[in-house]
């Protein structure tokens, strides 16, 4: 792997930018959404599947990887991208997001983090330097620096010690990382929803310097309007020609307020998850399956798409497998919300390269006003 990791800027359009980040494992055409591969696995598809909804990278989850099946496993078996059958880039979390989900389950030192799992309650240390090793082990082509988290809202004091520990922590990341031709280290801009603080973070991370940098801190219970506030001049604090990362984000909506705000990437265990809960994602807003309009309804989801679902299966039937729990309608509906996802990326990747993202986002949100009300 003697490629050299590499972003190239394409076209603009105000603050938002198409790119393509090159990898030895393959190209990444911004904006990009990662589907998330939580356990080595996206849910209910295939890899193959997954890649064939235009997915280029695939985002794995650090804490729960070393818990099951551990990163030291899946190395001996040859690392992440064997394991689970996907031979394109991987992106995968530091695992602080989820150790500090586990609230009275961890204890918090500048060290790291000691943790309970919530497998079998065995005792774990995720520190800076252990969560570049776990990384290192499964091969990860995108590593993220190990961070600090705090749920929002929350006080401007603790929001600061928490982001002045991350960049302490961002430091060692970078120490622990070394150099590994190839691979690429993000650094994380944390500080809530204060400037002031998401610019001290920002200068922070620039002195010790990543090949990208991702927005962290945000889509914790700031809501949709806080965030973008935040996101009216973050990005903007971090370094032009690098990626910029907008961690567990979103909806549609909140994917399309990003772009135009300067993001490149982004991800959300939301497609799949509202996959196997019967909700599926299409340019008229959310349908919920299990709606008993939909049990003698002929249509597809969406009769623009092109995806197994609704080339092939109605409505009527979509309602009828999810009702009676049978696997074919996570299948179906994940493989739709995937497809959706990506059609929408590529959407903006087109309306950017042409100049008219503004117009693409007026009709995005004209259709979305309209509703699922096409009669039958």
């Amino acid at each position: 792997m003697a490629q050299a990791f590499e972003f190239e800027i394409g076209a603009s359009d105000g603050k938002a930018r198409t790119g393509v980040i090159r990898t030895p494992r393959g190209e990444i055409h911004t904006p990009a959404f990662m589907p998330v591969g939580t356990a080595a696995t996206v849910k209910a598809m295939l890899p193959e599947s997954v890649r064939a909804t235009g997915a280029d990278i695939l985002l794995g989850n650090t804490y729960h990887l070393m818990l099951r099946p551990t990163a030291e496993r899946i190395a001996r078996l040859g690392g992440l991208h064997r394991f689970m059958n996907w031979d394109r880039p991987i992106l995968t979390d530091s695992g602080g997001f989820q150790v500090m989900s586990l609230g009275p389950l961890r204890k918090l030192t500048e060290d790291g983090v000691v943790f309970s799992s919530h497998i079998d309650g065995s005792k774990h240390m995720l520190s800076p330097e252990r969560s570049m090793e776990i990384q290192k082990l499964l091969g990860s082509d995108i590593v993220m620096c190990f961070d600090e988290c705090p749920a929002l809202p929350a006080t401007e004091e603790v929001v600061a010690k928490s982001m002045r520990m991350s960049m302490r922590w961002a430091q060692r990341s970078r120490d622990a990382f070394g150099d590994r031709p190839g691979h690429a280290l993000f650094g994380i801009q944390q500080g809530g929803v204060t400037e002031d603080l998401r610019g001290e973070s920002a200068e922070a991370l620039k002195a010790i310097g990543f090949d990208g940098y991702a927005v962290g801190g945000l889509a914790v219970g700031e809501g949709q309007e806080a965030m973008f506030g935040v996101l009216d001049y973050a990005p903007g604090m971090l370094p032009v020609d690098k990626p910029r990362y907008l961690m567990g984000v979103g909806k549609p909506d909140d994917i399309v307020g990003a772009v135009q705000r300067g993001i490149d990437m982004m991800d959300c265990v939301l497609p799949s998850r509202s996959g196997r809960t019967g909700q599926a994602w299409t340019r008229r807003g959310q349908v919920n399956i299990k709606n008993a309009r939909h049990m003698d309804d002929p249509r597809p989801l969406d009769e623009h798409c092109t995806c197994p679902a609704c080339r092939s299966y109605s409505r009527a039937y979509l309602h009828h497998v999810f009702r009676a729990q049978e696997i074919i309608s996570s299948m179906l509906l994940t493989w739709h919300n995937l497809h959706y996802f990506q059609e929408l990326m590529q959407g903006l990747r087109d309306a950017i390269s042409a100049g008219r993202l503004d117009g693409f986002i007026a009709d995005f949100h004209a259709q979305r006003a309209e509703g699922d009300i096409e009669p039958i």
